[in-house]
């Protein structure tokens, strides 16, 4: 097209996109295209406000990494991670939430009971649950990949002190689809904001705290795969979520457990004399 305008440039790219191109492929980048223009067009874009768009997403690629994920955090922030979420979800099952952009692959394998506060100061939390189906029946051999930060409010990927795998592990559960570990209570945290990410935070007035949490990833054959993550019930940012990750399925209750009452079958049986907190959270897969 050899007059293009502010009216027809959206037209004129659907119509560059080969008629070979992959149908969803076509779909997705025409929709992209559209939305996009729309939105220039609609706040009227200066080319000053364009180049501060595309410093920020340098910006981005610079300051990432294999362990730090800018793209993803903006993502999380800008509320497309938890849309998505939203719109994948199924019905019956645990809700999903945010993947987040501090998880590790290949954690390793933990037994049921395990034990990962280890040296921590802080209270101890016993957190316990079944993996099941929709029909509340167990998942024998479902995985469970658990991650969270430490006391100091940091994941491992973040924190030169700890260890790769902090805080990390997986557990295969059995027959019966119980999982079991023992931890520190988690806490709130700020998401990072010395880059791009916390431009944005600082420019839009908003605070960068998210909710304590747990996270875990769940597989299981013939399932489909759940990433999620569970709140405490009393955090004072649940209801403002930094990355919108908050589902009401997912926040759950700690209970506040007397002395000599904690139970065997854990690392720390016969070792914890005072009191300690406890959760009890079922996670529902849903079939593929």
């Amino acid at each position: 097209m050899r007059n293009v305008t502010k009216e027809n440039i959206t037209d004129a790219f659907a119509g560059y996109i080969s008629k070979d191109t992959d149908p969803r492929t076509a779909e997705v980048m025409n929709s992209l295209a559209k939305h996009l223009h729309a939105f220039v067009r609609e706040t009227q874009l200066t080319h000053a406000e364009w180049e501060k768009g595309i410093e920020m997403l340098e910006w981005a690629g610079e300051i990432s990494d294999k362990e730090r994920h800018e793209m993803v955090l903006l993502s999380d922030l800008l509320g497309i991670s938890s849309l998505v979420d939203l719109i994948n979800m199924v019905p019956g099952g645990s809700s999903s939430s945010v993947l987040g952009p501090f998880h590790i692959a290949g954690a390793p394998a933990i037994p049921f009971g395990h034990d990962m506060k280890r040296h921590y100061e802080g209270p101890i939390l016993l957190s316990k649950g079944v993996i099941q189906n929709m029909k509340g029946e167990p998942i024998e051999g479902a995985q469970i990949d658990i991650w969270q930060t430490a006391p100091n409010g940091l994941y491992s990927s973040q924190d030169p002190e700890q260890g790769t795998y902090s805080f990390h592990g997986i557990q295969t559960v059995g027959s019966d689809g119980r999982y079991g570990f023992t931890t520190v209570k988690p806490v709130s945290y700020e998401v990072p904001t010395d880059g791009p990410a916390g431009a944005l935070l600082s420019a839009t007035g908003r605070q960068a705290w998210r909710p304590s949490h747990l996270h875990f990833i769940v597989k299981a054959k013939g399932y489909r795969t759940l990433v999620s993550e569970v709140f405490a019930g009393d955090d004072p940012y649940l209801d403002e979520d930094a990355v919108f990750g908050v589902r009401e399925d997912l926040v759950m209750h700690y209970e506040d457990m007397p002395a000599g009452s904690f139970p065997d079958g854990f690392d720390l049986s016969g070792k914890v004399d005072g009191p300690y907190m406890q959760v009890d959270f079922d996670l529902t897969l849903v079939a593929e």
